[in-house]
């Protein structure tokens, strides 16, 4: 069965959002696990079903329980937020194949490098009033500039995790 989302323009609830990430370092030994505290984004339904919009990151906002590391993180080393305080992904186009599978085409921007990015998201509690969707994607993150790697410790992609609970808007 295939869930009907309502045309209009929705708005990201950014109190029942999340957005997370993990990689592994320490060649391996360690998952590194952080979650983007300030999220913002907005969408529209078009009438043909298909939907765009934005999600937004506050890139200072990334929290990996390691006051340290996070600092590191917002430096030039990494997501350099004096340079490039936002990530954002562009959903060009979002549609709803069998059942509540989203095939979702994009860009993705992150340090002022932006790449195409395409994954299967999934559709979840949907209603006239609000929907959630969630999405596991992975980036190679040499290809935004976050090439530092110490010693070779940073190995792999980086796998990102959503939940993005978003909100009808008042017409």
């Amino acid at each position: 069965m295939t869930v009907a989302v309502e045309t209009g323009t929705w708005q990201l609830d950014r109190t029942a959002t999340t957005v997370a990430l993990k990689h592994k370092t320490m060649w391996g030994l360690v998952t590194v696990k952080g979650a983007f505290t300030t999220v913002d984004g907005q969408g529209e339904v078009r009438a043909d079903g298909s939907a765009v919009g934005t999600v937004t990151l506050d890139a200072a906002s990334l929290d990996t329980k390691n006051a340290k590391r996070d600092e590191h993180l917002r430096g030039s080393d990494f997501f350099d937020v004096a340079n490039h305080p936002e990530i954002t992904f562009a959903v060009r186009s979002a549609e709803l194949r069998d059942g509540d599978q989203v095939q979702v085409i994009g860009q993705l921007t992150a340090r002022g490098i932006s790449r195409p990015l395409s994954f299967t998201a999934r559709l979840g509690d949907a209603s006239a009033d609000a929907v959630t969707v969630h999405a596991e994607f992975s980036v190679e993150r040499e290809h935004f500039g976050l090439g530092w790697n110490q010693l070779g410790m940073i190995r792999g992609l980086t796998t990102v995790t959503a939940a993005l609970r978003f909100k009808r808007s008042a017409v």
